[in-house]
């Protein structure tokens, strides 16, 4: 087939390009950023488009001829100065996007990255699935998970009434190697940097972002139509950076507050630091987010898209070794010994 990638040179971009070219499908990327120059030798070369999802003339040529489309472009960000960036980029990009299609009179098939926080998020622990309404009033201070959930409706929307295929896949947390931006795998530079005051008190979901690419590449031919598919693997937030201390040494946030006295109290650090002209080292929302449940049900995923997830001790493992490889030289040495030694 032949297929477009908007946001190819992402963390998931970077794992679902190579399946795709593995299995013999012409790929053209449409990103910002330059691909890697392993995309342009070997067999099924990937085209390459350097634009900005506004760039409507470049996505117009780019649409030409394709029968597929994975809308992977994205920003991940708790900061609320962020906020107009990711509904531009998330409800207005992508409703351009979905225009354009219609306007060419062809049928691709849609593959829409969102999040499973536009369905599993509670402020109660409780694993969720898609069955389950958007959790607006929950997530409605939090710029991300409000502006991928207007991006899911409006998508679905576009595409039924239009007669286009959609498939929508809704990941955790995205962990694993390649994540070049540290924007997904957040919580472990946090917890490797020591920003942590503080132990959460809720429970996180994530999901190797392999495993979700190779689910990706399931859902060029399976998947439900106009439906939803959680990933994720459920964890508590103490569990988790449990997890993370025996593999890399570091050791946890031993303070444990209520969730009403953390929250405010990341609040009040952040009006301080404004005071002082300084900046925090953990945003008031990460510390908000991270007292809420983001546990999902994946049997949907497993079922429809063959989803399975490995090992989190070997995800977690490859996730550090990669983060560390990304931070400055020496800058957590207790950690780096350790997880060579858990090699």
């Amino acid at each position: 087939m032949k297929i477009l990638v908007t946001g190819a040179t992402g963390f998931l971009g970077s794992h679902l390009i190579p399946l795709l070219r593995a299995a013999g499908h012409d790929v053209r990327a449409l990103a910002r950023t330059k691909p890697p120059a392993s995309w342009s030798v070997g067999e099924h070369p990937v085209e390459f488009v350097q634009a900005d999802l506004k760039d409507r003339e470049a996505v117009r040529k780019a649409l030409d001829g394709v029968e597929a489309i994975y809308h992977l472009a994205g920003l991940v960000s708790f900061k609320n100065a962020d906020g107009r960036k990711m509904y531009e980029l998330h409800v207005d990009c992508t409703r351009e996007l979905l225009r354009d299609v219609i306007a060419l009179g062809t049928k691709p098939r849609i593959i829409l990255m969102s999040t499973s926080g536009t369905i599993a998020v509670s402020k109660t622990e409780r694993t969720l699935n898609e069955s389950e309404d958007y959790p607006i009033e929950t997530v409605g201070r939090w710029p991300y998970y409000l502006s991928k959930i207007y991006e899911e409706k409006l998508t679905l929307e576009l595409c039924r009434k239009n007669g286009l295929p959609l498939v929508v896949l809704n990941p955790s947390l995205l962990m694993g190697p390649g994540d070049d931006r540290l924007s997904s795998t957040w919580t472990v530079v946090k917890f490797l940097q020591r920003d942590l005051p503080a132990m959460p008190g809720g429970g996180m979901s994530f999901v190797d972002a392999r495993d979700v690419a190779q689910a990706a590449l399931t859902a060029l031919t399976h998947g439900q139509l106009y439906g939803r598919h959680l990933m994720g693997v459920n964890l508590s937030m103490k569990d988790f950076f449990g997890r993370l201390s025996r593999l890399t040494g570091v050791a946890p946030p031993r303070l444990s507050l209520p969730k009403t006295a953390n929250i405010l109290g990341a609040y009040a650090l952040e009006q301080v630091s404004k005071w002082r002209g300084t900046t925090v080292s953990l945003d008031p929302q990460e510390v908000e987010v991270g007292e809420h449940w983001f546990w999902c049900d994946s049997s949907k995923a497993e079922a429809e898209l063959n989803f399975v997830a490995r090992d989190p001790y070997e995800t977690l493992h490859d996730t550090v070794q990669y983060v560390m490889s990304k931070l400055p030289p020496g800058d957590l040495p207790p950690a780096k010994r350790k997880l060579d030694d858990a090699r």
